[in-house]
């Protein structure tokens, strides 16, 4: 824990942090830890003590954004339409995810590892989950959804679009695909 640590420490672990967000914002998720190492002025071996797995320097790395998320949700929770009020909180789960190049691949599930829940999604369930229930509630989403697979769909869209020439446009598509279903045309 940084708050813990000799000043020389919380110093690399700043340095780190810091270089590894301009890494994965122009990189990816897969961004390059020995790099960002070499950039930060440290070894491997300390970029490794201070995170010992990628997604535990991607969930750092996504911190501030989740809690930015979090606190959205909270002030969309008093909105007069709640339908809308869960779908500029998606949108803007979206929009982030898309900004932030490495915030998908934290909210995907590591299945390779059960043992360790995603921080990351669960912050963002338990902060959307009242939005849905409210939405639910008042009849404007006719659904069996959980925010666990309504944030799925998300990190989804934002995967497959990442490396599109115009990744908001692609996604935001889909989004709105994905909200209107396939319904059929109306009889002429």
């Amino acid at each position: 824990m940084p708050g813990q640590q000799r000043a020389d420490a919380r110093r690399n672990y700043a340095r780190v942090l810091a270089v590894a967000e301009e890494e994965i914002a122009a990189h990816g998720a897969n961004a390059s830890m020995e790099r960002i190492a070499r950039i930060a002025g440290v070894g491997s071996g300390t970029v490794r003590r201070h995170f010992p797995t990628r997604r535990a320097l991607l969930e750092a790395v996504s911190h501030k954004r989740i809690e930015a998320l979090c606190t959205r949700a909270e002030e969309l929770l008093d909105a007069p339409d709640s339908r809308a009020a869960l779908l500029e909180w998606l949108t803007d789960v979206l929009t982030y995810c898309i900004g932030a190049r490495g915030l998908a691949a934290t909210l995907t599930q590591d299945l390779t590892d059960p043992v360790h829940d995603n921080a990351c999604s669960a912050a963002l369930e338990k902060s959307g989950n009242p939005l849905l229930h409210r939405a639910v509630q008042d009849g404007t989403v006719t659904t069996t959804a959980t925010v666990a697979e309504l944030i799925m769909l998300i990190v989804g869209i934002a995967l497959t679009t990442e490396t599109s020439p115009d990744p908001t446009t692609r996604a935001t598509r889909l989004l709105d695909l994905t909200i209107a279903g396939l319904p059929p045309t109306q009889p002429q």
